[in-house]
């Protein structure tokens, strides 16, 4: 990601743009991690899709949106940075390629980010408040709703100032995310709203979020020795506190020193720190299928099952082809 990483207008800026990993291992470890993750994701998505049990369970909702929006990072971004890798350049240089760039790495991204902050909150509404989810009309008020605003005001927002917004562009195509500038964020107040309400609230309100849940459940739990209704939301919990736990601990601090440029601090103070931080959420993204799927046991086992078959008809294939070949006589090898 390189939300907030505005380069400067020299293309060759290496140390402003990039880390100083090398560009042969990022490739490697971005393919190898990215991968089994975006098989990982769509198992996950076409189980909750088909499966009715998981598909209409209110709390898989928010981790089915998040895997969705998580793809175009997998699909669009990461491989657009391979392929930079590969190349030394954008390919295709063109600005449709960067437009689409910035779509995954902004849109995508601060969406994945504001749905893991209600993430974070409907957790608390599911454990403490289920009562309000009983009717027709608190479910649509406390569960719906909110994910269908946030999808909705994500997608416009970034579709409008992206595609439609009337500013000019610099297009790089000699560093990653073509600058990573694009010019809505120097367009009036917008950047300034990106900033705070899209990449430092939602990571404020996600640590404050699970944080309280951890604290209300110790104390339920020692007030009313609900051991029982503990252990059917611990698999929730503790799947929160995994991702929160990444994606709290990497975000955090890069929006620490976002603010603290905003507030004065010079901006090549702590520059490398950010881009480290922000090639090390590509991980939480990889990650975060995986521990989604701690939540489907289920699945787990297909999927274990099915890969052991795989494993084993191999081995199977393997040795039959050892002894045909050993079964030759070898005059007629010769």
């Amino acid at each position: 990601m390189s939300f907030g990483n505005s380069s400067n207008n020299d293309g060759d800026s290496f140390s402003i743009s990039e880390i100083s990993i090398p560009r042969p291992v990022r490739f490697w470890l971005m393919l190898l991690f990215n991968i089994p993750s975006v098989v990982c994701s769509f198992f996950l998505i076409l189980h909750i899709i088909m499966n009715r049990t998981h598909r209409h369970a209110l709390h898989n909702h928010t981790i089915l949106l998040l895997l969705i929006f998580n793809l175009p990072v997998q699909l669009i971004d990461i491989n657009f940075y391979l392929i930079f890798f590969s190349y030394g350049s954008v390919q295709p240089s063109q600005p449709i390629i960067c437009l689409l760039w910035w779509l995954a790495d902004y849109g995508f991204y601060v969406g994945g980010i504001v749905l893991m902050a209600w993430l974070a909150i409907e957790r608390h509404i599911f454990i403490f408040h289920d009562r309000l989810l009983l009717n027709r009309r608190g479910r649509f008020l406390f569960h719906y709703l909110p994910l269908v605003t946030i999808v909705t005001y994500i997608l416009l927002f970034y579709l409008i100032v992206i595609f439609l917004l009337p500013c000019e562009n610099t297009y790089l195509y000699t560093v990653p995310v073509c600058g990573g500038s694009p010019c809505y964020q120097s367009y009036g107040i917008l950047g300034m709203w990106e900033y705070t309400v899209h990449s430092i609230t939602p990571v404020l309100l996600e640590g404050i979020a699970s944080i309280t849940l951890i604290l209300r459940v110790q104390m339920q739990r020692r007030r009313l020795h609900q051991s029982n209704q503990w252990r059917k939301q611990r698999r929730m919990i503790i799947q929160l506190l995994l991702v929160s736990g990444l994606n709290v601990g990497i975000n955090f601090p890069s929006n620490i020193l976002l603010i603290a440029h905003l507030c004065g601090l010079p901006s090549d103070y702590g520059a490398e720190a950010v881009l480290y931080f922000y090639f090390l959420y590509y991980f939480t993204i990889c990650l975060f299928p995986f521990i989604s799927l701690s939540q489907f046991p289920d699945l787990r086992k297909t999927m274990k099952v099915k890969l052991l078959g795989i494993v084993r008809r191999r081995s199977h294939q393997t040795g039959t082809v050892t002894l045909t070949r050993r079964d030759i006589p070898m005059n007629r090898v010769a």
